[in-house]
């Protein structure tokens, strides 16, 4: 048994990338949770529309951060309120210059800041607010915005979880299916060893990069549409936006997935290392993204990790599109970052590939 011990020891030694990922993945999980793990909301983005908006600005708690005002335009206030609401641009819209009194609209997909904000408006009325307004002498619009305002939470009325965590795990399925699962593919072709069968066929670097992705990607579309499928029917989740936005988001973030799963396995020696990188790249994913934790309360040091993983904006654009039927004229930001990912990961891939395949290579 001593000699078994001292065995496993020696052969753990060797293997640097399990001995790392038994040392580095649960202090890095630690950090990454001790700066994300956090449900609290310090302010929330509102805007203001309608007559005296300035006024009301001036009232406003510190808890509501101002992103816009309106007053007078092409549209009408309440239309572009809830314009600001669909396009992801606030979370919060106070319309003023309605009867009997002004008329906050609360954005529901945002489930949090929804939450925060009915705390602030509730402690506002009943006079117990922790935050006060920016000037003793704005106290009573305060109490006038407040306390005679109607309440309208949209697209999410119920506040349900559901609603907010199925459209993000239609990702993270897609995530697992492309990254996890298609990881194998160039590490099964080396220990089978018909990779240096594929170095002397007349393949391209892209055929086998392509070759590779394409029927995994079938399998992952078939895999969205049943998630989404079940999502809608079981859950109740409203798809109310544009199917055609939608599929063209999922189709790039298939792309990215399944191009990120093959870089992984050229890199990889053994199914095990290649497993092992695609739980590293997994769970910041799910931790980081958005779907648990609002990126609004993930400190900065940490926060820039998330816009680096295509998950961040996948979850961006299927609630938009499912729950707030944002367009795509005002989803560009999140379809060009993945299209920048793709073209990122399919170039690195394609590239290992090159060296793979290159004459006299070693591998």
């Amino acid at each position: 048994m001593r000699a078994m011990i001292v065995k496993e020891f020696r052969q753990l030694r060797r293997d640097r990338r399990t001995l790392a990922m038994m040392i580095v993945m649960p202090v890095l999980l630690l950090v990454i949770l001790g700066y994300a793990a956090s449900f609290d909301v310090s302010a929330v983005p509102t805007v203001v529309a309608g007559p005296g908006a300035g006024a009301v600005v001036k009232a406003l708690p510190e808890t509501f951060r101002l992103a816009g005002t309106y007053e007078a335009g092409a549209q009408t206030p309440e239309e572009w309120a809830r314009d600001q609401l669909r396009d992801g641009h606030a979370a919060v819209a106070i319309v003023t210059g309605s009867a009997p009194g002004p008329r906050v609209l609360i954005d529901g997909t945002q489930l949090f800041d929804a939450q925060k904000t009915l705390q602030e408006l509730s402690a506002l009325r009943s006079g117990t607010a922790a935050t006060t307004a920016s000037t003793a002498g704005t106290a009573a619009t305060t109490a006038g915005v407040t306390g005679s305002a109607s309440v309208q939470i949209l697209y999410n009325p119920e506040l349900k979880t559901s609603y907010i965590m199925i459209p993000g795990l239609a990702g993270v399925i897609l995530v697992f299916v492309g990254t996890v699962i298609t990881s194998l593919g160039v590490v099964r072709e080396r220990q089978a060893g018909t990779l240096e069968q594929l170095a002397v066929m007349p393949l391209r670097p892209t055929d086998v990069f392509l070759g590779k992705i394409i029927p995994y990607f079938v399998v992952a579309i078939a895999d969205l549409a049943v998630v989404v499928a079940v999502g809608v029917a079981v859950f109740g989740v409203p798809f109310i936006g544009s199917a055609a936005v939608f599929g063209l988001g999922a189709l790039l973030f298939v792309f990215v997935t399944l191009g990120l799963g093959v870089l992984i396995s050229s890199v990889s020696q053994t199914q095990g290392q290649a497993i092992q990188l695609a739980v590293m790249t997994l769970l910041p994913q799910v931790l980081l993204s958005g779907l648990i934790f609002p990126l609004s309360s993930i400190v900065i040091g940490v926060r820039w990790i998330a816009y680096l993983l295509p998950l961040t904006y996948f979850t961006e654009i299927s609630r938009g599109v499912m729950l707030r039927a944002q367009p795509l004229t005002t989803l560009w930001a999140p379809f060009v970052y993945l299209a920048l990912l793709g073209a990122v990961v399919a170039t690195l891939a394609t590239l290992r590939f090159r060296a793979f395949l290159a004459p006299g290579t070693s591998r």
